[in-house]
């Protein structure tokens, strides 16, 4: 079994995918948009060509998302993508990059666990969670 975070975006995935491809050193897989497939007519003509389904690998992990039309779509709440490096100079450049337009909820830090661990919503309303875990 693999657990797999899938976001919905309102109607900006293309760009927060581009972002998190380039921030996280993945590489997308897939993005596809409606036009042209059978779900074209299931949409608006003005979301023809957002995205249906996205796919991000990053090392072994994978990213999914899609824009979610404006009476399907709902803030992100209640969650957090959770970003675990090993390196503190990667936990600092990461939530630094997502940070970038965003909101910064706690400031990059250390804590009882972590060497550094700060939580953030990007600039495209998702929130993250970077760690750095101490060892032992």
């Amino acid at each position: 079994m693999k657990l797999c975070t899938y976001l919905l975006f309102n109607g900006d995935c293309e760009a927060a995918f581009k972002f998190y491809e380039r921030v996280l050193g993945g590489k997308i897989q897939m993005m596809m948009t409606a036009a042209g497939t059978p779900a074209e007519d299931q949409v608006s003509p003005e979301w023809r060509n957002k995205i249906l389904h996205a796919r991000l690998t990053v090392a072994d992990q994978v990213l999914m998302a899609s824009d979610a039309p404006p009476d399907r779509g709902s803030k992100p709440g209640g969650f957090s993508v959770s970003v675990s490096v090993n390196e503190p100079s990667e936990a600092e450049r990461i939530f630094n990059a997502l940070a970038e337009n965003g909101a910064i909820q706690m400031p990059m830090q250390e804590t009882f666990w972590a060497v550094r661990f700060g939580m953030l919503t990007d600039q495209f309303g998702v929130p993250w969670m970077i760690n750095c875990e101490k060892e032992g």
